[in-house]
């Protein structure tokens, strides 16, 4: 039976995660899978076939750290999901303006290295709101993310500049379509498009990860969605084994990207009865080439 490794954290308490629905049609293509924990010592990457990071969800606490995991797996024999290469890029949310430079529409953004007090009226005046994200650009699960009104910049000044002293951080107009509307998310696996869902967050919060008490539905997405989708996906080499594609409607009811997740997003299994089985069938023949 050939081998696969799910990379997964220690202790996903407290996290939903549905990768375990992939053991059963993995198994059925002659796959089993093991959870191994990013951080567990003394693992021989060689003895697996196919090593795929999926719930690495505290990475971004010690990436130097991750990323010689991760590099460790790409010198064994075992194949790495996604790319080495795509993870390293798509760690730094710097990627965002990669992609913009290539055509694709972002949410404004304004991209720093340190946090400086006096600076925050020009975030304000240059986005043009009263309302801000900052968030670091090594970051997931909503973690030191901040959403902060310009008549309250001040109470956060100083925990702002403890965080982000020396840590590279962006700052995004808050958009209200997040509230309003919510946050879609579209799956694609070797390229193919498999499912949707619509995040919105719980009432007065602005976080639509379930850890946060975010509500999930299925949804099927408009051709506008799907044109950007594939538009993004086809500015991507080598192309991904699986990918997220987070996606919010602007002030000019186009859709801008909020994210492209390709390390370690919640590919939300559960939301669509089909997609194991086609995670499954696409990861084995993908393996074949």
């Amino acid at each position: 039976m050939k081998k696969a490794a799910f990379l997964t954290m220690e202790d996903l308490t407290g996290f939903e995660c549905y990768d375990d629905l992939l053991i059963k049609p993995l198994n059925h293509l002659g796959w089993s899978v093991e959870n191994i924990p990013w951080q567990k010592k003394d693992i021989d990457w060689n003895n697996f076939n196919a090593v795929i990071v999926r719930s690495t969800w505290d990475y971004q606490s010690d990436p130097e750290n991750f990323l010689k995991v991760l590099n460790r797996i790409d010198e064994s024999s075992a194949r790495l999901e996604n790319s080495l290469s795509i993870l390293k890029w798509n760690m730094n949310k710097n990627y965002l303006r990669d992609l913009e430079n290539k055509g694709i529409k972002i949410v404004d953004t304004i991209w720093e290295k340190s946090f400086r007090p006096e600076k925050t009226d020009d975030y304000f005046n240059k986005l043009k709101t009263e309302e801000i994200i900052i968030k670091p650009n090594i970051s997931g699960n909503a973690d030191n993310t901040f959403r902060i009104k310009r008549i309250e910049i001040n109470l956060f000044n100083a925990e702002l500049k403890k965080i982000f002293a020396n840590r590279d951080f962006m700052v995004q107009p808050f958009n209200n379509n997040i509230i309003t509307e919510g946050e879609y998310s579209h799956f694609y696996f070797g390229g193919k498009y498999s499912h949707s869902i619509l995040k919105t967050p719980k009432e007065n919060d602005f976080r639509v990860q379930e850890e946060h008490g975010g509500i999930i539905n299925s949804v099927e997405p408009n051709a506008d969605q799907i044109t950007a989708a594939e538009n993004i996906l086809s500015k991507i080499k080598p192309l991904p084994l699986y990918a997220r594609i987070d996606f919010v409607r602007t002030a000019g009811n186009s859709f801008a990207l909020m994210e492209l997740e390709l390390i370690e997003p919640s590919l939300y299994f559960n939301m669509d009865k089909e997609s194991p089985a086609r995670f499954a069938e696409i990861f084995n023949e993908w393996m074949k080439s």
